[in-house]
């Protein structure tokens, strides 16, 4: 924890001094400045926890190295915790896993989008009024993004390819979706495959990369987590887009744990808070 905290030495949280003095018996270092007496935790989501860190620790652990995460239930098992705490804990670290200024997306760019929830008895397969969109651009050969949308509408997806993608994106491939018309621009082409007319591959062009995500994250929502609220979807989201964008990252666990040094805390009552 040090090393990733401090990596050219142990400074002062308060007053960024490194003329610090090591209390080794208790594990905590005194400024020599301020005379602010810290430990490696202070300032950080781990500092106002009363689990011990190497409970953290595998906590990480089992969520970025599940391919198909780890429900609550599960880690209230493995930590010996209560459900609650084991709940609180895996949205803590789905919430300092998420991409804060992620880079833009760039050269070949799939885009589909696709619906989260149950089924409701009496209505058909065709019935959405109880499902949430979500959106996903997925770059050949690289990175995800993932995100909770209002609607399929032509501002909203079309709004969020250009969040998410360079403005020299070479190509952007789509399904037959009328939102998607007009995305293209003089340096960025738009091909669609035609899903109704049975078309799924058309040359390069095709949406498959990102219908294999949508089935990663609909087989973690029935065999994980079995249910998972519109509410805290996104942050679900921010878990698998993590995990899937360091799926070739042999120091993952180390880079989520870097995440959580800086990351802020959030509050029990604001996690249960209504929307």
């Amino acid at each position: 924890m040090e090393e990733l905290r401090w990596p050219e030495g142990v400074e002062c949280p308060r007053c960024d001094s490194k003329r610090i003095h090591h209390r080794k018996n208790r594990h905590q270092y005194q400024c020599k400045s301020c005379h602010y007496d810290f430990s490696v935790t202070s300032g950080t989501i781990f500092h106002d926890s009363h689990l011990p860190l190497w409970k953290w620790f595998v906590a990480v652990y089992l969520i970025v190295e599940s391919k198909k995460g780890i429900s609550a239930n599960q880690l209230k098992r493995t930590l010996g915790v209560s459900y609650k705490t084991a709940w609180y804990l895996s949205h803590r670290i789905r919430t300092a896993l998420s991409e804060v200024d992620a880079q833009l997306l760039k050269g070949v760019i799939e885009v589909d989008e696709t619906f989260i929830g149950g089924k409701v008895e009496g209505m058909g397969r065709g019935y959405k009024d109880n499902k949430t969109v979500v959106v996903g651009a997925f770059e050949r050969g690289g990175a995800i993004r993932l995100q909770v949308v209002r609607g399929r509408d032509r501002e909203t997806l079309q709004g969020f390819i250009r969040e998410n993608t360079a403005g020299d994106t070479q190509a952007i491939y789509t399904d037959e979706w009328p939102a998607y018309r007009g995305i293209a621009d003089h340096d960025t082409e738009h091909e669609a495959v035609k899903h109704r007319e049975g078309e799924y591959v058309k040359g390069d062009v095709h949406t498959n990369s990102l219908e294999n995500v949508w089935s990663l994250l609909k087989r973690s929502i029935i065999g994980s987590y079995h249910q998972v609220s519109a509410k805290h979807l996104d942050a679900y989201l921010d878990e698998l887009e993590f995990r899937f964008n360091n799926r070739e990252n042999p120091h993952m666990f180390r880079d989520a744990l870097c995440k959580l040094l800086v990351a802020n805390s959030l509050p029990y009552e604001k996690l249960i808070a209504n929307s």
